[in-house]
């Protein structure tokens, strides 16, 4: 089941679609997807939310490298999930921030699925807020859209950097949503 984790007072939600418009999205999602079934195999699980770090870790030299690469991604990821439900409960948003980042390079690295638009895009959000808030980015991978998580002051801030850097960067004109959270996030 999932379990509802309330978002601190004054937390701003902000979504930034970068308007990438995305190709291959299909095939490069079904090859995660093969990858992750194949960690899984190898580990004897049904799923890779069945196998510790540190059983991962013991014999990820034994794995095909991008698939180690790949099950190393929901390996962190899940537990960073976990963490990330914990900071948000202590109102932590500077761990929250920390978590963020790890989670985005992960997505970039390991698990290949961010570009450089959606990657100049965290850059630009993570300059202005600091250590007050996280930025990564959300859903399939390779476009689509960021979101970042800092105090609602800091959104007029958020949303001129974007508006000045982001289209002169990358030829495309970002679009920018501004939430409040409500019935908080869940966790599983």
């Amino acid at each position: 089941g999932t379990k509802a984790v309330s978002m601190p007072k004054g937390v701003a939600v902000v979504i930034i679609n970068s308007n990438f418009k995305r190709t291959l999205v299909g095939s490069e999602y079904n090859t995660r997807r093969e990858q992750c079934e194949t960690g899984a195999r190898f580990f004897q699980q049904p799923a890779l939310r069945d196998v510790t770090i540190e059983e991962f870790n013991a014999v990820a030299h034994e794995l095909d490298p991008i698939v180690a690469k790949r099950v190393r991604h929901i390996l962190t990821e899940n537990a960073r999930t976990v963490e990330a439900a914990s900071a948000l409960e202590q109102g932590d948003l500077k761990r929250m921030g920390e978590l963020m980042a790890e989670s985005h390079a992960s997505m970039r690295d390991d698990f290949e699925i961010t570009v450089p638009q959606i990657d100049t895009l965290v850059e630009i959000v993570k300059a202005v807020i600091g250590d007050k808030g996280g930025v990564r980015m959300t859903g399939g991978g390779f476009g689509g859209c960021i979101v970042a998580l800092f105090p609602e002051e800091l959104v007029p801030a958020v949303q001129q950097a974007v508006a000045e850097q982001y289209e002169a960067k990358t030829g495309i004109k970002e679009t920018f949503y501004v939430c409040k959270p409500s019935q908080g996030a869940g966790q599983c």
